[in-house]
């Protein structure tokens, strides 16, 4: 191929290559022709080799040659090679590259050219890759032209003036005054850029915030133009005068009226006539409509307005677009909280969300369905939920099964269509809930004495019919291994009679045990209801110790532990099996999160003498944790942990305890009661109501076991809690799973996970915790470091 080609002949000869390999045969020979011809003094196609060499570098291709080149074009005379040349500086050059500092002269010069095409190809260039140096020497310039009488050139200094206010923030209050006169212009492409100047500004300085909020009414006045004016071809887009520049002004109110009233004021009645008087039927009508709405929550609006914005977000749930859907549910999510009855209304179209075919419009549909149910829609919601569980895609089950966990634990009208519905989820979903699933449901069975008799037939009904969910057998398991007596009288009044024999529980239960879909957990509750069952039955006691003798040599250890032990009170201590294998006690709790009159450290809360005061370590050399931090990141800015002191009494001993302590121990020959103190607690997390405390217990020398805790203290549910650690190469760590995966809103339930490390060399122990999850459908990622852990002997770790 002849070097002189035009452009055009080189792009044919490009694409008619039948491989990449002789695709690059043919760049790589015009590359070498057009670096051939730069070389010549005396070039006169040098902007017909400069665009060829763009199309290259658009391949993908090596055209660093080339930026040389394209600094001698930008200062050529003539405009059709400078016009080359600043493309070329565009494309191939960058802040980064020294090349682009010897364009800054020829940049200042075209500035001041008396040709207005000339004054756009260094507006733009220098708004695409100015760097900050050039940025602070050629923004005096830059505000001249904001000065200018030409619009065309103010539209563009305006979006150069914009980029170096990203640049450089102290260069802001330089472009104040000219951004203010601007407002006064008609053209729309200035308006447009005044106003994404005026929002950069905003942003970026609050002096500016407060200059600016005097201008509030004048943007009212522009965008009740655009609202009742007539047809405009020039800026008609599908019936609406210019969305692009509602959009932008709409934006620009929202952060002048956020937390402030007088601003809120002056836009409320402009807010409402948008809101009425924009067509819903266009994506441009709707676009400006969500803009419009987004700006009414954000600002201190009447309460109609807000009424009239969720409606508006409602009508967006009817729309055929499911873009449209998404973004509506997305935003009543945020506000659902705030304006809960408002949103209330739309609930019927909600609901029917959940049978979406698109799963993003699923996921949305079930968040914001959770977070509407209260007490007095708790059956009706309830219902909904249950049949989209039943039909739910898998990735939202275990979603789906812990929100209506949540939401039958705070608004259950009755205990047992609270139980009734626990079983109905594990019925449907028990092999996606959490793991607290099963003792919680054990709890509330014990508590509700009652029901006992309803609850063991309805469970022993269902394992008959499925033993694939282990939570639903476990909890089945357990209620007849403690209430099998009831199950086998048949005396049941709220369910039909049905007579079941002991060889028919014991059936069952043989079944759970040797199940191949049976986890180790689920065997051992069987194993030990079938225990259980040798003091509630009479019959059948010698099949009882047949079945738990078989299991002494199961290759589980757990199993056969339990095995071994139950085999010992049948042949040792027969006479003390029955007082062993009693029925459980009552499980209670009070205000306090006292269960059976212990105090769960969880639950203890300091409001008034708790002092949060900033942990102080020494320093310690970078090296010796260095690869500590090179575990998860060291890029994003650490959290600094705080220590909690609590009350000295809460540490002291009851009189209660205490007495009652020492008269055990006086059995065993007057030994004086070690008062029991727990363990110390140390904040190391608390943001976006997130509170996340550190306590330790050491084992020996060398082994610790930390407790994580983490609470939510807003109104929402937070959803994909997770907890990484990373600890120096030295140190062994071992994270146990955790008790939850999510945490409910209010501190409903805490999420506790055990970490142990190994320390065998003694090292300074540090740790790293990335702490991740979800919040009103924000994915929020935190790291806080942990240099002091509380707790610790001096002569330990």
């Amino acid at each position: 191929m002849s070097p002189s080609v035009p452009l055009q002949e080189m792009i044919r000869a490009i694409r008619s290559a039948r491989t990449q390999c002789e695709e690059r045969g043919v760049i790589q020979r015009e590359c070498a022709a057009i670096r051939a011809q730069f070389r010549q003094t005396d070039n006169g196609g040098r902007s017909h080799n400069l665009a060829k060499l763009l199309y290259v570098h658009m391949l993908g291709y090596p055209a660093h040659f080339g930026q040389m080149e394209c600094v001698r074009m930008i200062g050529s005379s003539r405009y059709s090679e400078k016009r080359v040349g600043y493309l070329g500086a565009m494309m191939l050059l960058d802040e980064k590259q020294d090349a682009s500092l010897l364009i800054t002269n020829s940049i200042k010069n075209d500035l001041s050219h008396s040709n207005q095409h000339v004054q756009s190809l260094a507006l733009c260039t220098l708004a695409c890759m100015g760097s900050a140096e050039m940025c602070r020497d050629l923004a005096p310039e830059i505000n001249r032209l904001l000065r200018s009488s030409n619009s065309y050139i103010k539209k563009k200094a305006a979006l150069c003036a914009v980029h170096i206010v990203r640049k450089v923030q102290d260069l802001g209050e330089l472009f104040v005054p000219s951004a203010h006169s601007l407002l006064s212009e008609k053209n729309h492409g200035v308006l447009h850029g005044t106003v994404v100047l005026i929002t950069e500004l905003c942003e970026r300085s609050p002096e500016a915030l407060e200059r600016f909020r005097k201008t509030v009414p004048d943007l009212v006045q522009i965008m009740k133009g655009l609202v009742i004016s007539g047809y405009s071809p020039d800026h008609d887009v599908a019936g609406v005068s210019d969305p692009f520049l509602q959009v932008r002004i709409l934006r620009l109110l929202r952060i002048l009226g956020r937390n402030n009233e007088a601003a809120s004021d002056a836009m409320n009645d402009l807010l409402a006539q948008v809101a009425t008087n924009t067509d819903s039927t266009k994506t441009v009508g709707n676009a400006v409509l969500y803009e419009t709405v987004l700006t009414v929550l954000d600002i201190k609006s009447e309460s109609g307005l807000r009424v009239l914005a969720v409606n508006i977000l409602g009508r967006f749930l009817l729309n055929n677009d499911r873009n449209i859907r998404y973004i509506a549910m997305t935003s009543l999510q945020k506000i659902v909280v705030t304006d809960h009855n408002a949103v209330q209304r739309h609930r019927g179209t909600i609901v029917d969300c959940l049978k979406d075919q698109d799963a993003s419009v699923k996921r949305r549909a079930l968040e914001l369905s959770l977070a509407l149910v209260s007490a007095s829609n708790i059956r009706s919601m309830m219902k909904e939920l249950l049949i989209f569980l039943s039909s739910c895609p898998p990735e939202l089950r275990a979603q789906a099964a812990g929100g209506i966990f949540n939401a039958a634990e705070r608004y259950a009208p009755s205990q047992r269509w609270h139980i009734d519905t626990i079983l109905h989820v594990l019925t449907t979903a028990g092999g996606d809930v959490r793991d607290e699933t099963v003792p919680n449901l054990i709890q509330l069975i014990t508590n509700t004495s009652e029901l006992h008799c309803y609850t063991v037939h309805k469970l022993y009904r269902a394992l008959l019919t499925d033993i694939s969910q282990p939570p639903l057998v476990q909890v089945a398991c357990w209620c007849i291994g403690e209430y099998g007596d009831l199950l086998l009288k048949g005396e049941c009044q709220e369910t039909e009679a049905v007579q079941v024999t002991e060889d028919d529980v014991l059936d069952v239960l043989e079944i759970a045990l040797q199940s191949h879909m049976s986890t180790p957990t689920t065997r051992g509750f069987a194993l030990t209801a079938t225990m259980k069952l040798s003091t509630r039955i009479t019959d059948n006691v010698d099949r009882i110790r047949s079945l738990v003798s078989i299991y002494g040599s199961c290759i589980d250890v757990e199993l056969q532990q339990r095995a071994v032990e139950y085999n010992a009170l049948f042949k040792k201590y027969d006479h003390m099996r029955a007082a062993v294998l009693e029925r459980m006690p009552v499980i209670q709790k009070n205000s306090l999160g006292q269960i059976n009159g212990e105090v769960s450290e969880e639950t203890i809360k300091e409001p008034q003498l708790a002092k949060v005061r900033q942990v102080e370590t020494p320093q310690q050399p970078a090296g010796q944790v260095c690869d500590l931090l090179d575990l998860l990141g060291g890029s994003q800015e650490l959290l600094q942990p705080s220590s909690l002191l609590g009350d000295p009494a809460l540490t002291q001993p009851t009189t209660a305890l205490t007495s009652a302590g020492g008269d055990l121990l006086d059995l065993l020959g007057g030994l004086e009661p070690t008062p029991l103190t727990p363990a110390p607690t140390v904040t190391v997390y608390e943001k976006n109501g997130v509170t996340l405390t550190l306590s330790c217990e050491q084992q020996s020398d060398s082994g610790l076991t930390i407790t994580l805790t983490a609470s939510n203290s807003t109104d929402s549910d937070i959803s994909g809690f997770t907890l990484q650690a990373a600890v120096p190469k030295s140190v062994q760590l071992q994270m146990r799973s955790p008790s939850r995966d999510s945490l409910p809103a209010r501190g409903a339930a805490k999420l506790t996970q055990l970490v142990v490390l190994n320390n065998p060399n003694k090292v300074n122990l540090k740790m790293r915790i990335r702490v991740s999850y979800t919040s009103q459908g924000s994915v929020i990622q935190d790291t806080v470091q942990v240099d002091s852990f509380p707790g610790l002997s001096a002569a330990g770790l």
